[in-house]
């Protein structure tokens, strides 16, 4: 069975990121999987350092195994008028519309509209099988808006009921709403050890359930490593000085007396490490707050020297590790 991964989370949290690595990940030991965008930033042509993604399927990435990964950008426009060909079969008529600028209005005007077409096109993906009968992609996943505007997105329903209440824009409406609220769907929350994304990924959450629309995992993005062991922590929030000293002076670093080299630096180290230990203990608050969510829980390293092709990869092995099969 094909299955549909929605990304989301809070701006700045790296959803996009998060998405490529696990398209990746998923693809791994020779499965097909399908990135799609959905915003229109070519984020995914950026992360997998490609030409901007066209209107089409196109393989972007190998993955381990000799999997592949395709991605697409999903044009409203287009869509619409994939849209209309399909229902009202008016081909070059419909391309006379959107030089009218008629295609354009009616996504403007109707947003509801807008979202049943971005979804649909995933969905369409999901289901779609070849001749052979196996389905196209062993995963689908989305790179979906960010977590305030998750729930509405994906209920699609709640959207085109004051545009259709019958015919085939409510008809694609409710086969968008099957899958969605499907065994087949996943919805995903990124997010970062800090209080705000924290909030919002439950808040997110919460009304995911509400509506009634699957939720998958909690992956928390750009981890930091721990520096120090719990002792040190402690030792460093709680300020001993002569510990420290003694430490110092143990290393190396001069004598741990009052004036000593070793002495002199204990101030600024403990400063250092002061700030260290409220990171740490926030970060545990968060995980904390995260593990009260009950789902999955995974974490992805912070990469210091931003995200190129190679440490794209890098998180894809990572997660890959951490995914069940």
């Amino acid at each position: 069975m094909s299955r549909l991964h929605v990304v989301s989370g809070k701006g700045g949290t790296g959803k996009t990121t998060v998405a490529a690595a696990l398209a990746l990940a998923l693809a791994a030991d020779g499965r097909r999987t399908l990135l799609v965008e959905v915003e229109g930033r070519q984020g995914i042509a950026q992360l997998f350092e490609t030409e901007a993604l066209p209107y089409e399927e196109r393989k972007i990435a190998t993955a381990p195994g000799g999997g592949e990964v395709h991605a697409l950008a999903i044009d409203p426009e287009f869509a619409l008028l994939d849209y209309l060909h399909m229902f009202y079969k008016l081909g070059s008529a419909g391309r006379a519309l959107k030089k009218l600028g008629a295609i354009d209005f009616a996504t403007t005007i109707a947003p509801g509209l807008r979202d049943v077409l971005l979804t649909g096109k995933a969905c369409e993906a999901v289901r779609r099988k070849g001749k052979d009968g196996r389905f196209a992609y062993d995963s689908v996943i989305m790179d979906a808006p960010p977590t305030g505007r998750i729930t509405r997105f994906l209920n699609v329903n709640h959207e085109v009921a004051g545009l259709a209440r019958t015919g085939p824009i409510h008809n694609q409406a409710q086969a968008v709403m099957r899958v969605l609220k499907s065994p087949q769907t996943a919805v995903h929350m990124v997010t970062l050890l800090e209080e705000m994304p924290v909030q919002e990924t439950a808040d997110g959450i919460a009304e995911l359930r509400s509506d009634g629309l699957p939720t998958g995992a909690v992956i928390v993005n750009m981890v930091r490593p721990a520096i120090l062991d719990h002792e040190a922590v402690d030792a460093a929030a709680n300020g001993r000085r002569t510990a420290v000293a003694k430490a110092l002076s143990q290393a190396g670093l001069g004598g741990a007396r009052r004036g000593g080299l070793a002495e002199r630096l204990v101030d600024p180290l403990l400063e250092q490490a002061r700030e260290h230990a409220e990171r740490v203990a926030l970060e545990r608050a968060q995980r904390s707050e995260l593990a009260g969510l009950d789902l999955p829980l995974h974490e992805l390293e912070l990469l210091t020297d931003g995200v190129d092709l190679a440490g794209l990869y890098r998180l894809a092995a990572d997660l890959r590790k951490q995914w069940p099969s």
